[in-house]
């Protein structure tokens, strides 16, 4: 079965070319031209993926996002002419998956949403455990659910994966690039901040007291780990 896209952009020439492209790799295409449209979309369409763009009348990309992220696990790519860093780390810090700026190369484009659905659909080969436990910790794979100090936490996809990996592997550091090719499928093109954001949410939800025998730690110029004291 062809996966569907969901393609919201105001320029009707930007879901053109999408569109053309989406639908030559195989994908079923839906389209919106603003983040109010879009969510009328999604329960007609269900998308598997949404393709995003930032700057929209009525209702813009962040907007669109933030809701979404309370109601759906939908893989999200935002799509964006700006350059400037807040308004992409924004975006990752509410929960999109990838971001791209325009002007956009359509075959890295379709590289991306592979690799994204890639990620989405096969986190299972992570790791072979389907349980994990420690101080206070408690992860779920068949779940997606991790437990911390008694509170279930809100973790979006990748947080999971990314506390996963991590905690199936206690003591290992693992630079950067390494992490975005395990969870994000693919070299993020030499940009690693995606992984600061979430190891940097990640860490606010867990909300690790100081006295406890595990925790994420830093690795100064390399990476991060989680930590077994």
């Amino acid at each position: 079965m062809a996966y569907k896209i969901l393609v919201v952009d105001d320029e009707m020439q930007i879901r053109e070319i999408l569109r053309i492209y989406f639908e030559k790799e195989g994908f079923n295409v839906a389209e919106a031209e603003n983040g109010e449209d879009a969510l009328k979309k999604i329960n007609s369409e269900r998308p598997d993926l949404i393709v995003l763009d930032i700057m929209m009348p009525v209702m813009d990309g962040l907007e669109f996002c933030t809701i979404v992220r309370k109601k759906f696990d939908i893989p999200i790519i935002m799509l964006t002419a700006k350059e400037e860093d807040d308004d992409r780390i924004l975006g990752l810090e509410i929960g999109a998956d990838d971001y791209i700026t325009k002007p956009f190369n359509t075959k890295e484009v379709v590289a991306r949403v592979n690799a994204v659905l890639r990620r989405a659909t096969g986190f299972t080969d992570l790791a072979h455990k389907r349980k994990l436990s420690y101080e206070g910790l408690e992860m779920d794979l068949d779940k997606m659910e991790a437990v911390a100090f008694g509170k279930v936490l809100s973790l979006t996809s990748k947080e999971f994966e990314l506390l996963w990996i991590l905690a199936s592997n206690p003591n290992v550091v693992y630079n950067r690039n390494q992490l975005l090719e395990a969870i994000w499928g693919y070299m993020y093109f030499g940009d690693t901040r995606t992984v600061d954001t979430h190891i940097k949410r990640i860490r606010q939800k867990l909300d690790v007291p100081a006295t406890c025998s595990w925790d994420i730690g830093t690795v100064w110029g390399v990476g991060y780990k989680f930590e077994v004291k």
